[in-house]
């Protein structure tokens, strides 16, 4: 190795160890995210379904997620945190073709997990992320046209899977402030439809959103 190779090489790992250093310093983030919640139609069968738009149509409820997450292991390469996030969708529409769903409900995900950052120290590092929890579904009392629920709040397990990408522009000035993007899926168990029968007892909430990570 030539003295310029020696030279360059004791740099680059000089850098490395101040940015592993500096990221050590903030092992904590705290996340408030803004999104919408999508969810696929759901065919009804069964008596009840409507001659005319037998389905269950969601809409894109207007959601909210805050985030804390602890990093437990960091180098250069890799950065591995734990989590735990809180998603709150509370206005998820709900019609149909017939008077036969809940006009509307809620939806609240508790789920800790793992996420694995690449380039943890650097000025964009993608993630994907992992975990479970549980999922709770709050209906309305009334049905969609008109009459009285039948259906009442459930609870299920939900399993989370994510992707994403956060971004740290201002590190010199402002190192505390970053910013994120992501993509989530939460697995979980159905809303209580008596009326309208999909033949489902899981679903899949997808949950896109950005939002600002503080560091500290």
């Amino acid at each position: 190795m030539s003295g310029k190779q020696a030279i360059i090489a004791v740099l680059m790992l000089a850098l490395c160890a101040i940015g592993q250093a500096a990221a050590q310093d903030e092992p904590n983030q705290l996340t408030g995210m803004i999104g919408r919640m999508f969810i696929s139609d759901q065919g009804i069968h069964g008596p009840n379904a409507p001659a005319v738009n037998p389905f269950v149509r969601s809409g894109h409820g207007l959601s909210f997620e805050v985030n804390y997450s602890r990093r437990l292991l960091t180098t250069p390469i890799v950065g591995l945190s734990g989590e735990v996030l809180a998603v709150l969708n509370l206005d998820e529409k709900l019609g149909s073709g017939g008077d036969v769903v809940p006009s509307e409900y809620k939806q609240y995900f508790l789920t800790p997990g793992l996420r694995l950052n690449l380039f943890p120290a650097t000025a964009v590092s993608p993630w994907v992320s992992i975990g479970g929890g549980f999922a709770h579904f709050t209906e309305s009392n009334n049905l969609n046209y008109y009459g009285t629920n039948p259906g009442g709040s459930t609870t299920s397990g939900v399993l989370q899977g994510g992707v994403g990408l956060d971004l740290n522009p201002f590190q010199r000035r402002f190192r505390h402030l970053g910013f994120r993007g992501e993509a989530r899926d939460f697995w979980s168990g159905t809303p209580d439809l008596p009326l309208a029968d999909t033949g489902k007892t899981r679903q899949h909430n997808y949950f896109v959103a950005g939002g600002a990570v503080w560091h500290f």
